[in-house]
């Protein structure tokens, strides 16, 4: 048992994790972050998978990382230096055409297929960037909670959705009605109000299926694009960027921030158990059987992972385990990095270039996606799979040797669970060689060069992140397990099903994506609460 009282407990040292550590610490409470890997980060690491070859593990690229977040813990001060891609997006097309996007050239690219898209396309970005506006304020505050106990408890909620309301108001009728269909309608729908061409359509609508296992026809995806379109990188809105040194530069940088802020951090430490005694968390077991209790216990792991593996299910309440049973998790990814022996050419624009530091994304249409998902519905996996490959180090080079690289290959559609009996065991190195043979029908002996690759299918980012059927976002971006109902109505607001206990990970507001909002909105909760 711990000797010394401990004001909070962070159960997983992932990204959010380490940002509530630093803020708790930073207020003087007395923090150990318990982590079960041998190093911190959770799915934001730099790994070494191939002799000489480093790569970010899991996520891959930076954008909705919060600029309070970094300048607040200092994180550049602790090593971490971001950098923009040279452009932002590259789609390859079968017919040997392309588009390439990013400052300065985006308008005159889409006009190559469509000048009346080109001239619209402002318009789009305005109407998008007035409402990431207003939901990026959003993002770093507790949402209104459903509460219980009288009035007392209710006012300071009360008051805070009057608050969203007055925000909210600040929109014309126009964005409020552009908002509301934006968390209802398809990705594709949206999409087809502005635009008549396929590639502007399949760069714009790949951001409504990343992490989200759904087409881009289902209702809802809107709000998944919008999502992705809340970052900014180094002042720059929208913009996606590459952390020098990999995802692990801002996990470690975090991870130091949060030490010199005094917390304490332990690997190779899982938690076992969560004590609840009379109603209330106090503590928890971990793997290798010590006790450790804290006035507050702090879970940055999925929800469904927290409720139904690290409670006695009977300390759990039954509407909590409701809820946790019909949680929906599962994002449709499969990610591998490889080790290449040269630069990849791509038969619609061959050669070395800007676009070879781009999200290059192999889906050509927004049908192509349905497509893909409607094949992993089906058969496990799609058998035209969507990938995006990003090739780090032509902006890096501390990734690779001398004239080689490293690329990150993030792949949809695929099955959380496979049927007809099949485990991702029996499947991995069959998909990870057509995720491979995709690529290389866009840019031929691309297969020639991978040297070396590291799988994981959502079986494996279960095992090693405790990633719950592979989901990345730690639950569904769906109207019902967003804002105040994530990860369930009542405890939105950061606080779990019984005193003692908060959250922290990406299962709360505003969701996935490496953020750090949810580790900065649960530390302001319970900062507030213990004083």
């Amino acid at each position: 048992m711990n000797t010394i009282p401990l004001d909070a407990i962070l159960i997983g040292g992932g990204h959010n994790g380490l940002v509530c550590a630093a803020y708790l610490a930073k207020a003087g409470l007395k923090v150990c972050v318990l982590e079960k890997r041998d190093v911190v980060g959770g799915a934001a690491v730099t790994e070494e998978f191939h002799p000489g070859f480093r790569n970010s593990v899991a996520a891959y690229t930076v954008s909705l990382l919060q600029p309070k977040v970094i300048r607040d813990l200092e994180l550049e001060k602790h090593g971490l230096e971001i950098v923009l891609r040279k452009a932002s997006n590259f789609l390859p097309r079968p017919d040997g055409t392309y588009l390439l996007t990013g400052a300065g050239r985006t308008r005159e690219e889409v006009a190559k297929f469509s000048k009346k898209d080109a001239e619209i396309l402002p318009e789009y970005e305005r109407r998008l960037d007035r409402i990431a506006d207003v939901l990026r304020e959003l993002a770093l505050e507790a949402p209104p909670n459903m509460t219980s106990g009288g009035w007392i408890k209710a006012l300071p909620e009360l008051i805070r959705a009057g608050k969203l309301g007055k925000r909210l108001s600040a929109l014309d009728e126009q964005m409020r009605l552009e908002l509301l269909d934006l968390f209802s309608i398809s990705a594709a729908e949206y999409l087809d109000r502005f635009f008549e061409s396929e590639p502007i359509k399949a760069v714009l609508g790949f951001d409504g299926i990343v992490g989200n296992y759904a087409s881009p026809y289902t209702p809802g995806s809107a709000y998944v694009l919008l999502h992705h379109v809340f970052g900014e990188v180094n002042g720059v809105k929208g913009a996606w960027g590459h952390a020098m040194g990999g995802m692990g530069a801002i996990t470690q940088a975090m991870a130091k921030a949060a030490a010199a802020a005094g917390a304490q951090i332990r690997t190779g430490s899982g938690v076992r158990e969560v004590i609840v005694e009379g109603g209330k968390a106090v503590g928890v077991v971990t793997d290798r059987g010590e006790t450790l209790r804290a006035r507050a216990l702090v879970a940055n792991v999925n929800p469904k992972l927290l409720y139904e593996r690290l409670f006695d299910r009977k300390n759990v309440p039954a509407l909590t385990r409701e809820r946790m049973a019909n949680y929906k998790c599962g994002s449709g990814t499969f990610r591998m990095n490889v080790a290449l022996s040269g630069l990849p050419s791509f038969s619609c624009l061959p050669g070395d270039g800007d676009h070879l530091t781009a999200g290059i994304i192999m889906a050509p249409s927004i049908d192509y996606m349905d497509r893909a998902w409607l094949d992993a519905r089906a058969y496990g996996w799609s058998r035209e799979p969507i990938v995006e490959m990003l090739i780090p180090s032509t902006l890096d080079d501390s990734l690779a040797p001398k004239g080689r690289h490293v690329a990150s290959l993030f792949c949809q559609q695929v099955a959380p669970t496979l049927p007809n009996g099949k485990t991702w065991d029996d499947c991995r190195e069959e998909v990870a060689d057509l995720m491979i043979a995709t690529v290389d029908k866009f840019a031929p002996g691309f297969k020639s060069l991978v040297v070396g690759r590291q799988i994981k299918s959502p079986l494996d980012l279960e095992r090693d992140f405790g990633l719950v059927g592979g989901d990345i976002m730690h639950g569904a971006l769906t109207l019902n397990q967003l804002f105040s109902a994530r990860p369930m109505l009542g405890q939105g607001g950061y606080r779990g099903a019984m005193p003692g206990l908060y959250l922290c990970g990406a299962g709360t507001h505003p969701g996935g994506g490496v953020t750090g909002a949810p580790g900065h909105n649960a530390a302001q909760v319970i900062v507030k609460d213990m004083r």
